[in-house]
């Protein structure tokens, strides 16, 4: 698979959703890092998600420890709106991990000071924004990356 598309506690189905969909179609893999903010058979999930689920690649995790234990030797970078470097200079590699965090709050402080020399964003161009919906801003990496490795 290209890409890992990492949501860690995420809390909004329909993005997930999205997100799951976004997975199937650019074969990458979804890595869903629990406690999540709606039930995994939500139907707002499976709204978004469609009927593509059960052709999805997905591995659920109970905790972000349990994430970070299995995946330990795994090629990470990690995306918030704290990252002093934009996702254009992301070293993007086969089987590239793409962390991202929660939609109220993105990744936890405990993540984003271990991993600061693989902290990205992706630039917002107006005072007006704090952040992009989790979906838009997946796909925005989930398409550069793939670019990049053709």
């Amino acid at each position: 698979m290209p890409l890992n598309i990492v949501l860690i506690e995420p809390e909004i189905p329909n993005n997930t959703g999205n997100i799951g969909r976004l997975a199937l179609a650019s074969g990458s893999k979804l890595h869903l890092v629990k406690p999540f903010g709606f039930k995994i058979d939500d139907t707002r999930l499976k709204r978004a998600g469609l009927d593509y689920w059960q052709h999805l690649s997905v591995t659920y995790y109970d905790n972000i420890e349990q994430f970070f234990e299995l995946n330990k030797d795994e090629n990470m970078v990690f995306l918030s709106s704290h990252g002093t470097r934009n996702h254009w200079d992301i070293p993007f590699k086969d089987n590239l991990f793409l962390i991202f965090g929660k939609e109220s709050v993105g990744l936890p402080k405990s993540v984003t000071e271990a991993y600061a020399d693989r902290l990205y964003k992706i630039p917002l161009y107006s005072q007006h924004v704090r952040s992009l919906n989790l979906a838009n801003a997946v796909s925005i990496l989930v398409y550069e990356g793939l670019k990049q490795l053709q």
